[in-house]
Parts: C-alpha cells; sequence; structure tokens
C-alpha cells in the first residue's frame, strides 16, 4: 500500500488551492449525478422486488435490505430536490451525497450475502464522481472509505466463511482500480477546470471587448445601422440623431460583472429589442425611402448613394447623408450614415483658407491708392470750403457761376469720398475671412452667453430675447458674434424701414437634436425673385450695404457645422441658424 499513499499525497500535494469546477458547471453535473443516483435507487429496489417474485423459490428482501433501499430512495429523492430548490452548500450536499452512496452500496453488498460485482463498480462511479465534484482531499477520503469497506467485506467473508486468497486478492485488486479511476478521474477534472478557467477569462475578455465596441459604436460620429435580412439588429446613437428619431435611454447593467444577474440580462436584452423594434417602426414611418433602399440591396452587393432628409416637424431643417450599404459575411447589411454638413464645414473652411490667402495679397495693393483717394477728396473738399468763405481782407466777390461750379465740384469730391469709404467698408468684410482661422469650436451654454451678448453689443436697442430651452451648442464664440451682429443689424435696418420703431426678436427653441435660433424682425422680407441670390457674395438689396454679410454669416455657420436659412414661410422675417444640440434639455 505503500506506492498507493505515496500516490495519494502526491494528488493532495499537487492540487491546487481551487482545483473544482466553477459553481455554474457544478451545478448541472451535481443535477446529472443527483438524478442518477434517485434511478439507481429506485432501480435497486425494482430489481430486487422483482427477482424475489420471479424467483418462486427466492425469500422476500431482508428488513435490512428493505430499510437500506427505501432510505436510499427517499435521500436520493431529497437530494435530487435539493438541488433543484437551494442553490447555496452545493459541495456540501454533494460530499453528504457521496458518502452515503459508499454507506448504502456498503450496506446492500453486506445485506448480499455474498460479494457482488455489480454492487462493487457501482464504486467506480462514485470514486470517479468524487473527484469530479469534490475538492481532492474530500474525494480521497471518499476514496479511502470505499476501499475501507470493501477490503472489510472481504476479510468478514473469509472469516465467517472460509479463507479465500482468490476473494482477497479480488478485493485488493478492486482498491487498486479505485485508486486508478480516481487519478484518471482527478487528472480529467483538472483539465475541465483549467479549460474552464481559459474560458471564463476568454468571456471577461469577450466581454470586455464587447463593452468597448459598444462603446466606440455608440460615440462614433457616423450613424452604424446593421440590418440581418428584414429586421435591424443594431443602431447607434448617432443614427437616431442624423435620422431625427427620438431615443429611448436602454437600462444599465451593474459595472462590475459578479454584480450582474441573469435577469439584469435578460431585461437588458429585452428592452434593447423593444428599442431596436420602435426604431424600425420610426424608420418605416420616416423614411420609407431608405429602409426600402437598405432592404433592396441583393445580398453580397454594396451601394453608397446620397439621400435628402426631410423636414421635420414644420421646421425647415434640411441636409444630406451619404448612405454606403456593405456586406457583411453572415449575410447581413451594415449601413453607414455619415452627415455631409461635415464635408461641407471642410469645403468652407478650404474656401475659407483660399479667399483669406487671395484677399491678403490684395489688400494691400487696394487699400494703399484708395487711402490716397480719400485723403485727396477730403483736401480737395476743404479747399472748396475755404473757398466759398474767404478771408475778411478779400474784396472780391465770386461770381455766381463760379459759386454754382465750386457747389458743383464740392458734390463730386463727397461721392468720391463716400463711394471710398463704401469699398473700404467692403475690403473690411472680406479681410475678416483671411483674418479668421480654423473655427476654434467651444460648449456656449445660449441662456447664459446670449443675455451677455446683447447687453455688450446692443444695449439700448429694442432686441428681445426668448428662451424656451436650456441647450447647449459648440460653436466659436468670435464667430458667432459676427453672426448674430450681423443678423440682428439687418433686423434693426430693415424693421426701421417699415416701422417707425425699429426692434428685433430671438427665439432658442430645440427641434430633435438640433437647437434653433430665429432672428425675427417687422421688415418687408425679402422677395421671392432674391431668395436664391440672398447668400451669394456682394448681392445687396440696400444701397448702404455690401452684400458680404450674409454671406460671412453663413460662411462662418459652415465652418461650425452648422447652418443659417432664410424661413419665407413664416409670419415675420425671419433668418434661422440650426447648430447640432450638446445634451440639450428640452422644457415642455
Amino acid at each position: 500500500m505503500k506506492p498507493a499513499i505515496r500516490f495519494v499525497s502526491a494528488i493532495t500535494r499537487s492540487a491546487p488551492p481551487n482545483d473544482t469546477l466553477p459553481l455554474p458547471q457544478l451545478r448541472k453535473l451535481g443535477l446529472i449525478y443527483s438524478s442518477y443516483r434517485f434511478a439507481v435507487s429506485l432501480f435497486s429496489m425494482l430489481m430486487v422486488y422483482i427477482t424475489a417474485r420471479a424467483d418462486s423459490g427466492a425469500s422476500l428482501p431482508s428488513f435490512l435490505q428493505q430499510t437500506t433501499l427505501s432510505f436510499y430512495v427517499l435521500l436520493s429523492m431529497i437530494l435530487l430536490g435539493l438541488f433543484y430548490v437551494v442553490n447555496k452548500h452545493m459541495r456540501q450536499q454533494l460530499a453528504f451525497g457521496l458518502a452515503l452512496d459508499v454507506i448504502i452500496l456498503s450496506l446492500l453488498l453486506y445485506t448480499a450475502g455474498a460479494p457482488d460485482l455489480q454492487l462493487t463498480m457501482l464504486y467506480m462511479v462514485v470514486v470517479a464522481a468524487s473527484f469530479m465534484l469534490l475538492h481532492s482531499s474530500q474525494a480521497l477520503i471518499i476514496t479511502l472509505l470505499a476501499i475501507i469497506f470493501v477490503i472489510y467485506q472481504q476479510f468478514f467473508y473469509a472469516i465467517a466463511n472460509s479463507m479465500s486468497l482468490t476473494n482477497l486478492g479480488d478485493a485488493l485488486l478492486m482498491s487498486a482500480s479505485f485508486l486508478a479511476v480516481g487519478g484518471l478521474s482527478w487528472s480529467i477534472s483538472q483539465r475541465l477546470v483549467q479549460l474552464e478557467k481559459v474560458a471564463a477569462r476568454h468571456a471577461k475578455e469577450v466581454e470586455r471587448l464587447n463593452v468597448i465596441n459598444q462603446e466606440v459604436i455608440t460615440q462614433m460620429v457616423n450613424g452604424v445601422i446593421v440590418i440581418d435580412k428584414t429586421h435591424i439588429v443594431l443602431a447607434n446613437l448617432a443614427a437616431y440623431q442624423l435620422l431625427s428619431i427620438p431615443h429611448r435611454p436602454s437600462p444599465t447593467l451593474p459595472t462590475t460583472s459578479k454584480s450582474r444577474t441573469p435577469n439584469d440580462r435578460r431585461r437588458l436584452d429585452s428592452a434593447s429589442t423593444a428599442q431596436l423594434v420602435d426604431f424600425e417602426e420610426q424608420l418605416d414611418e420616416q423614411h420609407p425611402q431608405l429602409l426600402q433602399a437598405c432592404l433592396t440591396v441583393a445580398a453580397g452587393q454594396s451601394r453608397t448613394f446620397t439621400y435628402d432628409l426631410p423636414a421635420v416637424a414644420n421646421v425647415s431643417v434640411f441636409g444630406k447623408l451619404r448612405v454606403q450599404i456593405i456586406p457583411l459575411k453572415d449575410g447581413s447589411k451594415l449601413v453607414m450614415l455619415e452627415d455631409l454638413r461635415r464635408e461641407q464645414a471642410n469645403a468652407q473652411q478650404l474656401k475659407l483658407a483660399s479667399l483669406g490667402q487671395l484677399t491678403a495679397s490684395i489688400a494691400h495693393e487696394i487699400r494703399n491708392p484708395l487711402a490716397t483717394i480719400s485723403q485727396a477728396s477730403q483736401l480737395l473738399m476743404e479747399d472748396v470750403v475755404e473757398s466759398c468763405h474767404p478771408p475778411a481782407n478779400n474784396v472780391t466777390s465770386l461770381a455766381s457761376d463760379t459759386d454754382e461750379h465750386i457747389a458743383a465740384n464740392h458734390e463730386l469730391y463727397k461721392m468720391i469720398f463716400s463711394q471710398t469709404k463704401r469699398v473700404n467698408r467692403i475690403i473690411e468684410d472680406i479681410l475678416k475671412l483671411s483674418r479668421q482661422q480654423q473655427a476654434n469650436q467651444q460648449p456656449i451654454v445660449l441662456a447664459e452667453w446670449m443675455p451677455a451678448f446683447l447687453e455688450n453689443h446692443f444695449q439700448g436697442h429694442d432686441v428681445f430675447l426668448r428662451v424656451k430651452t436650456q441647450p447647449t451648442i459648440s460653436f466659436d464664440t468670435h464667430q458667432l458674434e459676427q453672426v448674430l451682429i450681423n443678423l440682428i443689424n439687418n433686423g434693426l435696418r430693415h424693421s426701421s424701414y417699415a416701422h417707425p420703431h425699429a426692434f428685433v426678436e430671438i427665439e432658442i427653441y430645440c427641434a430633435d437634436n438640433d437647437v434653433i435660433i430665429d432672428i425675427l424682425d417687422g421688415g418687408t422680407g425679402v422677395r421671392e425673385h432674391d431668395l436664391p441670390h440672398l447668400f451669394n457674395p456682394f448681392f445687396t438689396t440696400d444701397q448702404a450695404g455690401t452684400g458680404l454679410g450674409l454671406y460671412l454669416s453663413q460662411a462662418f455657420c459652415e465652418a461650425n457645422q452648422a447652418r443659417l436659412l432664410y424661413v419665407p414661410e413664416h409670419t415675420k422675417t425671419c433668418f434661422r441658424l440650426i447648430a447640432p444640440a450638446i445634451n440639450a434639455r428640452i422644457h415642455v
């Protein structure tokens, strides 16, 4: 027995502290073995009575045998029920059940009256199961208990009847078989434990990567939609925003994976499914052409097209999306939505840079002679004024025709001076483009920023502000100031033409995922035939204007991924600035 003892001690020393399967797998195997125990106990009881009834000469089972089998069936049923009801102390239940198996099998072997190879073979299953389900030290105790009972039975029968070396050799061989089966089972169980640990690490890594992927997809600027044949299985937040579809926040799971329960995951999956179904219904209702175009693309084929966004909720919010449909290996389709406003903003930046380089190169050449002409016209006007008011000692009077000639020259010089000032204003407006660097966008809380802006630039003017929301936009503050100054000054000027008391109204509100800033005035508005040329450079209907205010305002808006529109259907003269919202809180 010394080699067996050394083998057992080696198993004990080499066993890691946590050498059993994880609880979910342990529960599954425990249920399987508990079901096996109940089936064996029930089958053993039935076979005893069937054998006794079939053999008329055989006696009925003894009282000890009947009691043992009945007790075994009852305990097997109780242990099976506990595994379904109680999730705690599974290892203690398994250890108790396996020890009970060894004791019951030993009693059955004793009541059989002679060595029974079939009952003895059942020990093998118990020993193998103990090394699969228990710690190595507990499994070793179960195995040694089985060996002791088997050898004791052989010695008991040898003493009670006659000494049989064959029976003794069978017992020793059976004991060695128990150790061999235990060693093999222990080796297999350790491999399973290692595989489970590797699988658990891989599962955690996959879960971590999945969380990262979900976060990356959620934070993407481009919209992402995945269509599996006929249903949408994924849609990120940008897709909701670009398509102006309301987004319901999903329930969140606990931050640590240990605190997440299956109910939490099922609740999250159910909410996500309902959210996707609602998104698909909204997409089919608001953008049927887009959905149909995505569904009609043949499997394995890709397609790229431009989709014009329709007006939403009576708000002039128009835009274009580049839609790219990419086939995936599993037969589904990846739909990428890209807002072309960003490309327009980049193109506007390049246009501003090019215009800036052009104006910077010619500004010096134009302004120097312009300054000379302006100065010369001022000197000529001063000379005319002095000629009209000669010194007191000059007794010579000017002729009437000479006075008229001088007055005419004074008007001509005055026209020259005013036109040079006009040209200078045009150059100043153009130079704003060359001086303007790339848009330095910053978060702007309009409800706080707008009153301070009006106080600084329009104090004493009737500019009325109505803020219906508390939105935040991303905009270059200097450029936003220039845009609003141009729009408000235009409104005040044109309102003064139509009313004796000029005023401008500013309304700020949200439409879906955009912030709307309406600049309203009581002027006569823009004539219909002037609408196509409204934002063209140097186009103006006001003789005092340069025709660059609206053009520069629209250029600055596009550089900040915003839009500037004229709304002809409004009851008042309305210029509308539309900018993407950042965490807008809408108050109804």
